[in-house]
């Protein structure tokens, strides 16, 4: 029978002897790295590292060594057995290809983690989430109702031990309030390889500019509309020919791919955010 795994990310200042001092803990404690990825970030000195490892100590003791060898550098770190999968709720208006997509992916294995529950302001994702046996909660978003429908968001949240929420083309601006309680997990989709075009029928505008790509970008919401730090892009080549229907439709395609992307990154530990910018320990 093989020994659990863990995998570990750790962020601090950059100075001698991080490394080794995780790889001792790790000994100490009989373990087995068998992947390893780092950074330092050149602008802030940041260093981050993700460590994932084998070992037949349980959580608490792996834990306790490996906080008691790096409390001299005062990370921010986090230690997961990789059994624990993240738990996910997503949020969807009226276009569910992103939450189809997610759904499906995750049925199928191909993203790590739970999707535990879908929340929306209108009612048409309710079959797609029951054919997929995944809780559903509409919760209209109005002018007045704003403020009782980010509470119940929070409820479910916590009720749900949601670690991530996912706005699957969620077309409702989140309080500033609710993005700081939420700082780094919540991730949006947008229609645009950021920065692109604001407002209404980004894609008609696209076409009256003739434009040549089309693209999707991935990131973490904060309080300042669609300027979080960006998970993961894409982009399609496009040509005259293309009409507005056609640039939806490829649009639609690439915010799938990326999301998914986006997601898997974040269920594997291996976003990390560093001021303004992500470090992505991508395979």
């Amino acid at each position: 029978m093989s020994a659990p795994t863990y995998v570990v990310t750790l962020q601090c200042r950059d100075v001698a002897g991080i490394v080794r001092a995780l790889s001792s803990a790790v000994f100490a404690i009989d373990g087995n790295i068998l992947e390893n990825d780092q950074f330092t970030d050149p602008v802030t000195g940041q260093f981050c590292m993700r460590t994932r490892f084998e070992c037949a100590r349980d959580v608490g003791a792996v834990r306790e060594r490996l906080e008691a060898e790096l409390s001299g550098f005062a990370p921010t770190l986090t230690i997961r057995p990789e059994t624990e999968r993240r738990r996910a709720l997503v949020m969807v208006s009226q276009f569910d290809h992103c939450l189809a997509d997610l759904l499906y992916r995750a049925e199928q294995g191909e993203l790590a983690l739970d999707i535990v529950a879908v929340v929306s302001n209108h009612g048409v994702a309710r079959a797609l989430c029951e054919r997929h046996a995944v809780p559903f909660f509409e919760v209209p978003v109005t002018p007045s109702s704003k403020a009782a429908a980010e509470a119940e968001l929070r409820q479910l949240v916590e009720r749900y031990r949601a670690d991530v929420v996912v706005l699957a083309r969620y077309m409702q601006i989140l309080s500033g309030e609710l993005c700081a309680d939420l700082e780094g997990r919540i991730v949006n989709i947008h229609h645009s390889f950021l920065p692109g075009f604001a407002g209404a029928r980004p894609y008609h505008q696209a076409y009256e500019r003739g434009v040549k790509l089309i693209g999707a970008t991935a990131h973490f919401v904060t309080a300042h509309l669609d300027e979080g730090p960006i998970i993961d892009q894409d982009v399609a080549r496009v040509t005259h020919a293309r009409r507005p229907n056609d640039l939806v439709s490829l649009g639609r395609d690439v915010e799938r791919t990326v999301l998914a992307r986006a997601v898997g990154l974040i269920a594997e530990d291996r976003v990390m955010i560093v001021g303004r910018r992500t470090v992505i320990f991508d395979q």
